[in-house]
């Protein structure tokens, strides 16, 4: 954890020196990349493993509901177009390089002891490991929540950064690849969180890796407008309401946050209204 001495942090730099070797050296043609200092190598590890992640979720996902399930998620005139498609994977990717300096700046943190993060759950025990998890997703999501908000309510943010996000504003516009694509400050502030409950909150670096991820994984979920219905989940049905009111439904992974805060709007209130 932090100040631990030289030993205890050389365990991370092996392991994410582990997670480059192994990830790398079978996605990077040659062996160039091992020149590169440690902190770029882990950049690009990041980088091309947001793009793998990105492309694969996206266009698998793309496949299932508007071509093998074709009407029976998504009605006919609700199906974006290729073009709107393609337009959200150009941002998203212009976005990626940026968006993958904030876990490369995070395993920096870890590896220099500035954090909170442990390296084996054994450290703490299984049922602290729990409730540190617990407390992580806690301050997580009441920080996304409220950059979110912020993001909304102060002009200038939402003018020159939210904004680009929030052309897609339809549920034909709306697709599993607007789920990054942001202008590349506004996915980074939206993420923070992740970095400064670092400094809070003893975490499992492993864990704490494995969320950032999935944090690609749920931003294309929670942008394909199927309502899935799991309570308390805060899951498309619910974001495709904040894309096309802009003042509810700023929570991220649970409808909490909103229900705490007053801006929580259910899809089955807009299904009585129609």
């Amino acid at each position: 954890m932090a100040g631990g001495g030289g030993e205890y942090l050389r365990q991370f730099v092996e392991e994410t020196a582990w997670y480059n070797e192994i990830f790398l050296s079978h996605v990077v043609p040659g062996d160039w990349w091992r020149a590169l200092p440690h902190p770029l190598q882990s950049w690009l590890r990041n980088g091309l493993g947001g793009y793998l992640i990105y492309f694969a979720c996206g266009f698998l996902w793309c496949f299932v509901i508007y071509y093998w399930k074709r009407h029976a998620y998504i009605p006919k005139d609700s199906i974006p177009t290729i073009e709107a498609m393609k337009k959200q994977i150009i941002v998203a990717s212009k976005a990626m390089p940026l968006y993958c300096a904030l876990p490369t700046l995070s395993e920096y943190m870890v590896e220099n002891g500035w954090t909170q993060c442990y390296v084996n759950i054994s450290e703490v025990g299984w049922p602290m490991y729990l409730v540190y998890l617990a407390l992580y997703l806690i301050f997580v999501e009441f920080g996304i929540y409220w950059m979110h908000r912020e993001l909304h309510d102060i002009k200038p943010l939402y003018k020159y950064l939210h904004t680009y996000h929030h052309i897609y504003n339809k549920e034909n516009t709306l697709s599993p690849f607007a789920g990054l694509a942001f202008h590349p400050l506004d996915g980074i502030l939206q993420a923070i969180p992740h970095v400064f409950a670092l400094y809070l909150i003893p975490t499992h670096f492993r864990t704490h890796i494995a969320l950032l991820f999935i944090e690609a994984v749920w931003t294309t979920n929670i942008h394909d407008c199927i309502h899935g219905k799991v309570w308390p989940v805060m899951g498309a049905g619910y974001h495709t309401i904040h894309h096309t009111t802009y003042r509810h439904n700023y929570g991220h992974y649970t409808v909490w946050m909103d229900w705490m805060f007053g801006t929580l709007r259910e899809p089955e209130d807009i299904l009585k209204k129609d």
